[in-house]
């Protein structure tokens, strides 16, 4: 099954800490699972826009479609047996002591 980790900033969060991010290893060791489908990290919320459609009309506006304090920095697409390989894998990105990691399934259109 697939499934999305958003990682994600954590203002409450231990300070990052540049030389305990492993985040190379992470990704040789996901890549050697053979678990990675994709990822990368995503531009800060200064750089989103966000699109709606109201009425016909369209509305686009600088900035996150939310107002927070949290925001998405990137992302990882794996392949995994079930929800605990997915969380295993998660616990160990270095995101998940810098940040949050959410997990979330992939819902294909031909499921219910």
């Amino acid at each position: 099954m697939e499934y999305l980790l958003f990682i994600c900033s954590d203002p409450a969060a231990p300070t990052y800490v540049p030389e305990e991010d492993n985040i190379q290893e992470w990704v040789a060791e996901m890549e050697g699972r053979g678990v990675t489908r994709a990822g990368d990290r995503l531009r800060p919320v200064a750089d989103a826009t966000t699109v709606t459609v109201r009425d016909g009309e369209l509305i686009v506006s600088d900035g996150p479609f939310a107002e927070t304090k949290e925001w998405i920095a990137g992302f990882d697409l794996i392949d995994c047996s079930d929800l605990d390989e997915a969380i295993e894998i998660a616990s160990k990105h270095p995101m998940a002591r810098f940040g949050k990691i959410e997990i979330r399934p992939i819902w294909p259109f031909d499921t219910e």
